[in-house]
């Protein structure tokens, strides 16, 4: 299951011969608990891990120590009734029992769902109701979250303990290694990520067991992953490239993951790259930003080969700077929760600056119109992949309208829209040219503008709103809210703060609005419809007459 002859084979043969002899073989089984972990461990048992906090504790395990705690979490969770299928929330941040407890669903053949603890009350309890989650895994400080909900989630485990709840270390105890895992077929669902789309709530995006396996070859062709390697990605845990570049890629490769709990403090992350000799890098185009301006040269960073970045467009001018300071080239990857990677840079392949890539081998991606017909070089479409692909995701979790929609049929076959617009060169790079609808990509982070509107319609001051991306030379984009007040509010400096603070306290406090302008009427359709192009446009244009103004407004 570990592909001997594919590890290393990116950085040895060009993409055209990569792309033409690569042929899927997905196993009709697939359980990354017993075919990965427990296989590493009898095979070679190197590093899985390696964990570190800001406090400076810290932890190391074997691929044996994932594959013996994994085994007993899942005993401990099947005791409690959790079983195949089952949807188990697991809401931690950058600690060991997050892989731990991810594993041990995944031996089980129960649906993970990660999630970060940023998520408020409000978050946490539509996800517990829409997934109808059997059980739930999150910190002791955190349980009180899920008090609306509690009682609707049978099995609750608190790592470190909490009145009511199942004791982490005491199921651990509890639990057995010999525990006999449950066969799982390829398209059998395993995985699912909440993410924000343009309208509604957060819409849960199911993965099968075929997903986990198909993503490895983006350890193997992006990554570059071998098992000497060290990477050390630095995506939250609800995220799915932490999945990419935390777990199932670096571990579908044997490879070691560095996880770090502690706040971005762009010298320690300097500090750390050194410290533990990290080989493998990936972080988002603002957090390489943010480190170039700091003194590289005064760490040893020689251990470093490849850096790696997703989930925004990477500022070529960041990429060149950091390549002068590590001699380390930046090479992107293009990815949606819905299929991960699937536009690649890689080593063997130089690099475009500002390019997304080339599409993997064994996934045809193209420009296509609203019709599914493939476009000409140079003309923007639609970013999208032929199906049937072992990556891509099942649908959406309870909504097979909004799963249809993403569907277009043309000439060539049904065709997945990925939302987002692009062109192809003629040498087949493809070129990020923004998104189809709505969503707002700060920092990696993706933001339903309606989720922002409801938390701000709920303050007293706001009468209308409206939620559009803002450039930002920092993070891309950054959230703003254009709002109309109420008869008797002053629009002031006072009132920003304030709604900002209302905000962070309704949903996950990465959503606020970094902007706010007042404004006497919000444009609609004639229909009474927000149009946010307006505005989103109207930001553009201010953007281009200041230079990127990152001011608050």
């Amino acid at each position: 299951m570990r592909d001997d002859h594919l590890r290393g084979i990116a950085r040895r043969q060009r993409h055209a011969e990569l792309a033409a002899g690569f042929r899927w073989d997905v196993p009709e089984t697939f359980n990354f608990g017993t075919d990965v972990v427990d296989a590493w461990a009898a095979e070679r048992d190197g590093l899985a891990l390696i964990w570190e906090n800001a406090a400076g504790d810290a932890a190391s395990f074997r691929y044996s120590d994932m594959a013996r705690l994994s085994s007993r979490m899942a005993s401990a969770l099947a005791r409690e009734g959790v079983g195949k299928g089952d949807r188990v929330i697991v809401m931690l941040p950058r600690i060991p029992e997050w892989q731990i407890a991810l594993v041990a669903c995944l031996k089980i053949g129960a649906i993970a769902i990660p999630a970060i603890e940023m998520l408020t009350a409000r978050d946490i309890t539509y996800r517990v109701r829409n997934a109808e989650a059997k059980a739930f895994i999150c910190r002791g400080e955190q349980v009180g979250k899920l008090a609306e909900a509690a009682g609707e989630v049978p099995v609750r485990i608190a790592v470190g303990g909490a009145p009511g709840w199942i004791d982490w270390e005491a199921a651990l105890t509890a639990g057995t290694e010999d525990y006999a895992a449950a066969r799982v077929a390829a398209e059998d669902p395993v995985l699912m990520y909440y993410t924000s789309g343009s309208t509604g709530h957060p819409k849960g995006v199911l993965h099968a067991a075929r997903a986990l396996y198909a993503w490895r070859m983006q350890a193997y062709m992006w990554l570059d992953l071998e098992p000497d390697d060290r990477i050390w990605c630095t995506a939250d845990t609800g995220w799915s490239k932490a999945g990419t570049s935390v777990i199932w890629g670096p571990w579908s490769a044997g490879a070691c993951a560095f996880f770090y709990d502690g706040p971005f403090v762009p010298v320690n992350r300097l500090r750390l790259l050194d410290k533990h000799r990290i080989t493998v890098f990936c972080a988002s185009g603002t957090e390489i930003l943010r480190l170039v301006n700091e003194s590289i040269g005064a760490y040893d960073l020689a251990a470093l080969r490849r850096t790696v970045s997703a989930g925004e467009a990477m500022s070529p001018a960041a990429a060149e700077r950091w390549q002068a300071a590590t001699g380390s080239l930046v090479a992107e990857a293009y990815g949606q929760t819905e299929a991960l990677m699937m536009v690649l840079n890689y080593p063997s392949e130089p690099v475009r600056l500002g390019s997304m890539g080339r599409p993997q081998p064994g996934l045809d991606i193209d420009i296509v119109d609203d019709a599914g017909v493939r476009q000409p070089v140079g003309a923007e479409g639609h970013v999208a992949l032929l199906t049937p692909s072992p990556q891509l995701m099942l649908g959406y979790w309870k909504d097979p309208e909004r799963t249809t929609q993403c569907f277009t049929d043309g000439p060539d076959g049904r065709w997945y829209l990925s939302g987002d617009r692009g062109t192809k060169d003629a040498d087949g790079y493809l070129w990020y040219a923004g998104r189809a609808d709505d969503v707002i990509n700060s920092a990696g982070y993706r933001i339903g503008p309606l989720e922002v509107e409801n938390a701000l319609l709920e303050h007293k001051a706001v009468q209308e709103c409206a939620v559009v991306p803002s450039p930002d030379t920092e993070r891309g984009e950054v959230v703003k809210a254009f709002v109309v007040l109420r008869e008797g509010f002053a629009g002031d400096a006072a009132l920003v703060t304030e709604l900002q603070d209302h905000v962070k306290s309704v949903t996950a406090p990465y959503k606020y609005p970094r902007r706010i302008e007042f404004v006497a009427e919000i444009p609609k359709t004639v229909t009474g419809k927000i149009r946010r192009r307006t505005l989103r446009d109207l930001e553009t244009e201010r953007a281009r007459g200041s230079g990127h103004d990152s001011r608050r407004r």
